[in-house]
């Protein structure tokens, strides 16, 4: 049967029988790529399972998961990889991906694991000497320097690992399709063939995918409807602290983050990162704030720094990192309107010390105390927490979980807590910190000093 070429969009895999300049989609200009698509095959006949009724079917609680000696991974997980999984890690070039996996592996080899390593990017020589750099000499750990899909599915029907690990997704390429590795077609079928690969035969598939100069995860983000958990690695490459993040995961919680740092032996996970992420904090410093925020299950106390300066020129500049620059915008104009702090007219930059991005609003105390303090050049009470939602009427709202918030600040040596009246009066247990509770922003701003 003869191939027809068709066209797709690297952006959102549009797929037009003729090129266009403009995709129909999802709008982006020339970003129609040439591909040659194969012929459909029939599946051979008894590989699909008989359907099966629901009430039959018995789903294990207890499903042995297979835990990778990283805590900070295994957590973000959800207790470790799910056997017949299919996980993409995603991140930035150069940020770690391919020493976190390395080390997961070693961890999985140790514990009796059989782990398939699939290198395209590196020659076995290489990989070895990464590998003895980090300390990785699993007896269970094996190296394979292929990009040929075939020829990695075979190897894994022959070895029969636990675990394979394809560094990276960019790398390979299907034998059926002539275009290139790291194509939109070559992507999403290499893809396909290694989900279907993890759930026939029961291996925990890690898939390695780069982020590209748009911030697309492998080329367009075509891939994450089709695996089972995405993680996402974060940091500056310039800084030790990593973030792992997940943004998809059927087999466990969506908003945990594990923690790391890099050290010349690799990555190493941080056990209180609350204690890590303050340790430089300067105390006495105008526009520092501590605010408790929960990142999934586990609480964080973050530092909210805020620097007010006077506008030199004509148009105030706005500037935030790790938080929304349109929430603060939303706080600088209650500030003005509700609290009577004329700060709107002045250069406004926030910052969340550590790399991390707060994104719950439980925030917004904070915020607006740290640009106050800012703003009256006056430090707050450097043993002091700040957390609730602030309203666009001026008012404080309550905020989830308030207990695990003040037990974290508790256990760091905060003496008092400020917070909306609502999740004071929710509190069932006695904390160990003076609580202050506030109805407005005026009055959580006056308690604070």
């Amino acid at each position: 049967m003869k191939r027809k070429t068709v066209f797709l969009c690297r952006q959102c895999g549009y797929e037009a029988p003729k090129w266009l300049g403009r995709c129909p989609d999802c709008g982006a200009w020339n970003q129609m790529e040439e591909e040659s698509a194969s012929p459909p095959t029939r599946p051979a006949a008894g590989w699909y399972p008989p359907a099966q009724p629901l009430s039959a079917l018995r789903a294990s609680d207890e499903t042995t998961r297979l835990l990778t000696g990283i805590s900070e991974l295994d957590r973000v997980l959800g207790g470790g990889l799910v056997p017949g999984s299919l996980v993409l890690l995603g991140g930035d070039p150069g940020i770690g991906k391919s020493t976190l996996v390395l080390q997961a592996a070693q961890g999985l080899g140790v514990a009796g694991k059989k782990v398939l390593y699939a290198s395209g990017e590196e020659s076995p020589a290489q990989l070895s000497l990464r590998a003895r750099r980090l300390g990785v000499d699993a007896p269970g750990l094996y190296v394979l320097a292929e990009t040929d899909l075939g020829a990695l599915e075979e190897e894994t029907s022959r070895l029969k690992p636990e675990v394979l690990v394809i560094d990276s997704i960019q790398t390979v390429k299907c034998p059926g399709l002539s275009s290139t590795a790291g194509s939109v077609s070559q992507l999403k079928e290499s893809t396909d063939v290694l989900l279907r690969l993890a759930k026939r035969q029961g291996v925990s598939v890690l898939i390695i995918g780069h982020v590209t100069k748009e911030g697309l995860l492998a080329g367009p983000r075509l891939l994450e409807h089709m695996v089972d958990c995405v993680l996402y690695f974060e940091g500056e490459r310039q800084q030790g602290g990593r973030l792992l993040r997940a943004v998809k995961n059927r087999f466990g919680a969506t908003h945990e983050v594990g923690i790391f740092t890099m050290e010349s032996g690799g990555l190493c996970s941080v056990p209180n990162p609350s204690e890590w992420l303050l340790a430089q904090r300067h105390e006495h410093a105008a526009g520092s704030v501590v605010t408790a925020a929960l990142e999934g299950t586990r609480p964080l106390l973050l530092e909210v720094q805020a620097l007010v300066t006077p506008c030199r020129y004509g148009n105030p500049r706005r500037m935030s990192t790790g938080l929304d620059l349109n929430r603060v915008s939303l706080i600088l104009a209650v500030l003005e309107r509700h609290a009577g702090i004329q700060i709107l007219d002045c250069d406004v930059f926030v910052n969340v010390v550590g790399g991390v991005r707060l994104q719950e609003p439980a925030a917004d105390l904070a915020i607006a105390v740290s640009l106050v303090s800012s703003f009256r050049n006056r430090p707050v009470d450097a043993n002091t927490l700040f957390f609730g939602e602030v309203g666009l009427a001026g008012e404080l709202r309550g905020i989830p979980f308030p207990e695990q918030r003040l037990y974290e600040g508790a256990r760091l040596g905060f003496s008092r807590a400020v917070l909306p009246r609502h999740s004071l009066t929710a509190l069932r247990e006695r904390t160990g910190l003076e609580t202050l509770g506030a109805t407005t922003l005026q009055q959580a701003l006056d308690l604070g000093g």
